[in-house]
């Protein structure tokens, strides 16, 4: 199946990405299963279903990945036709995503797209 999607890591103006540095920070049999489902969501972009994916609000989404019996969170927002950017984690322990969370989405999102306002293949 040929990728319709690209997932981009946010960088944070320091240069670091956060969520990539979660993934890379697991165990390897952990961080392989949390890169197969980002690439679920690369070959399926919106159309992932629960209960893999589920849309939050105002544009954010989050990818919903059970490792170590701990559920964890990757929200995401779709831009420039063909890209996801995957903007914080964090472990959810709760039946609702919490709002501080959804925020920091918002606000990375808003930031991404003015450092990044145009399409571009390879981000910081």
């Amino acid at each position: 199946m040929v990728k319709k999607w690209k997932a981009i890591y946010y960088p944070l103006p320091d240069g670091s990405r956060p969520v990539q540095e979660f993934i890379h920070a697991l165990p390897e049999n952990e961080s392989a299963k949390v890169y197969a489902w980002i690439t679920e969501l690369e070959n399926k972009g919106p159309n992932l279903p629960r209960p893999y994916a589920a849309f939050l609000e105002d544009g954010i989404h989050e990818l919903r990945v059970k490792i170590t019996g701990t559920q964890e969170r990757i929200l995401y927002f779709f831009c420039f036709q063909n890209q996801i950017v995957l903007t914080n984690n964090f472990e959810k322990h709760s039946q609702t995503v919490p709002k501080s969370e959804i925020r920091l989405a918002k606000k990375r999102r808003e930031d991404f797209l003015k450092r990044f306002p145009n399409k571009q293949e390879d981000y910081p």
